[in-house]
């Protein structure tokens, strides 16, 4: 039985709502004035619910679909702007007890090397990664109780943030790894991490036990109800996200949406960030074994409607996809992207790329600053703020400065300030003339004229060595 408010997997992503909401869908994709209706809503900026957005997403009247990626559109420069917010994946470990059927990291996988880094190899990755430019880091690992315990995560976060190089400084981390207890939620919370993040993989139930046949991840309700343990536990800033290519895109676009609904709720915030990762190549992967893949055009329209159904939650892409897929998926919602990225353990360190134990191929291969140039060159700017963690704007109190509009007096001048920062130290001639173009020019689009001279002021202490302003 479906219960938005139930703290029970199967009720608050409930399989027969789902289906309900697909028929629901399926009866009205060509209802133009339901359709009408639901888009009028949309443009409230107040978000949707998981049937009215599936009613979107079923729809395919060429001029309706338009209508949506302008309005996504539209909604992602209201609530984010031009900023799109940098970030990079550290994977720790790849030693795991699970079976997942689709990562090359299962258990019986017996040719790919296992390999767990050490502290001081961690403080080496973090340090090629702050020569990079990078200030957020996304912490990966295996699920493997004996080689990656919690308290290996809890040092592996100690030595990230301690480790200093030059002007670099890794200023959040957030932390992907797998399900837990509320205890060890609380740890994550105290260690200072930034969001928790769990990609659900697949809603689905009975795909969901086929795809984790063993291991601790095979247990469906206590991997889909770790989100609210994880807020039990203090982190108000958690990550969902599905792994599209495992299931019917939508039912997972649908139950998403469901998870979304349940932790605002329940918990008065819904999730933080979404993530649209597809299925790709991997070590003992063939993505063609699964039946689901998504076209570039489905893709995108999912994208552009979770947009428009959580208006307010930020959305990431990584370099699973390649440049041009990622150029036209940031215009219609995403708000952060990875750059530079290496999925294997140890890859920073490394002159070549390693593929060895790589948990995926990585499609947009550009280092950080080829990633950082194009930006500027398409328009956005890339901002390597993490102020909002840092001064406690989480959960339901960045939530409510992101409605109210009042986010953009805090966030464009910390992303034009990380933006002087990354020029001055890390960027190529080329990049840096572009960005302190752009800087100029986007100063003048800061409102608030007091909000303008200050970060004027930085940016000139910025440019005499001084480092880490924020609002």
């Amino acid at each position: 039985m479906y219960n938005v408010n139930s703290m029970k997997a199967e009720e608050f992503i409930s399989h027969e709502e789902v289906l309900e909401s697909l028929k629901y869908a399926d009866e009205n994709r060509d209802n133009v004035k339901l359709i009408d209706e639901i888009l009028a809503k949309a443009k409230e900026r107040k978000g949707l619910n998981h049937r009215e957005a599936s009613v979107l997403l079923a729809c395919d009247i060429p001029e309706k679909v338009n209508e949506m990626y302008s309005l996504a559109e539209q909604i992602k420069k209201d609530f984010y702007g031009n900023r799109i917010v940098m970030f990079a994946p550290l994977y720790l470990s790849n030693y795991c007890v699970n079976g997942c059927v689709y990562c090359p990291y299962h258990l019986k996988n017996k040719h790919i090397p296992r390999r767990k880094l050490t502290q001081e190899e961690v403080a080496r990755e973090v340090t090629a990664l702050q020569d990079m430019g990078h200030k957020r880091l996304a912490i990966e690992s295996g699920e493997d109780p004996v080689n990656n315990p919690i308290e290996y995560i809890l040092e592996c976060i100690d030595t990230i943030y301690n480790t200093k190089h030059k002007n670099g400084a890794i200023r959040r981390v957030n932390v992907n790894i797998a399900a837990t207890t509320v205890d060890n939620y609380r740890k994550l919370k105290e260690a200072g991490i930034g969001t928790y993040i769990l990609f659900q993989e697949t809603y689905h139930k009975k795909s969901y036990e086929a795809l984790h046949p063993t291991g601790p991840k095979h247990d469906y309700a206590y991997h889909t109800e770790a989100m609210d343990r994880a807020m039990e536990g203090g982190i108000d800033d958690v990550g969902l996200g599905v792994l599209f290519g495992l299931e019917l895109y939508r039912y997972e676009y649908c139950a998403l949406l469901m998870h979304a609904e349940h932790l605002e709720a329940v918990f008065g915030v819904g999730p933080h960030t979404i993530s649209v990762p597809r299925i790709k190549h991997a070590d003992d992967i063939d993505p063609s074994a699964f039946d689901n893949a998504i076209s570039d055009e489905i893709f995108c329209k999912i994208a552009a409607l979770i947009r428009i159904a959580v208006p307010y939650t930020g959305m990431i892409i990584s370099t699973r996809e390649s440049e041009a897929v990622r150029e036209q998926i940031i215009r219609l919602g995403v708000s952060q992207i990875s750059g530079g990225s290496r999925t294997s353990v140890g890859g920073y360190c490394e002159n070549e790329r390693p593929h060895d134990t790589e948990q995926f191929d990585v499609s947009d291969q550009r280092t950080l600053d080829e990633v950082v140039n194009w930006l500027m060159r398409i328009g956005y700017i890339p901002s390597f703020c993490t102020a909002c963690y840092r001064e406690g704007r989480t959960g339901d109190r960045f939530m409510t400065l992101l409605k109210s509009g009042q986010i953009s007096n805090c966030c464009y001048p910390n992303a034009l300030m990380t933006l002087k920062e990354y020029l001055m130290d890390y960027a190529t001639q080329d990049t840096r003339s572009i960005g302190e173009a752009l800087i100029e020019k986007e100063l003048d689009n800061i409102s608030n004229e007091n909000v303008r001279n200050i970060c004027r002021d930085n940016l000139c202490k910025i440019q005499d060595g001084l480092r880490d302003f924020r609002f």
